[in-house]
């Protein structure tokens, strides 16, 4: 199988935190990128087709949307505009 993923994906394992502005769910970084991340949830119900995912241990807050989604699992990709580093004050730089 040929990989077509824009980024190479590394397996990690972080906390992070779905931000809803107002509320938040927690959720567990399996994979990351450049480009996107898969994330591991409790439940899917109230996850949003958009959201901004923390990773405090990286102090990142970056803006996403959800490509796919599988059971526990759900594939982000970072907005477009946003390139995700902690030199940017923890913020994407747009």
């Amino acid at each position: 199988m040929t990989e077509t993923r824009k980024s190479p994906r590394h397996r990690v394992l972080k906390a992070g935190t779905i931000d809803l502005g107002g509320g938040a769910i927690d959720c567990t970084i399996r994979s990351l990128s450049a480009t996107g991340a898969m994330l591991e949830v409790a439940g899917q119900s109230g996850v949003p087709e958009r959201f901004t995912l923390v990773i405090s241990a990286d102090e990142l807050h970056i803006p996403c949307y959800v490509v796919w989604r599988g059971g526990r699992r759900i594939g982000v990709a970072f907005e477009p505009d946003c390139v995700p580093h902690s030199a940017a004050g923890g913020k994407c730089s747009v």
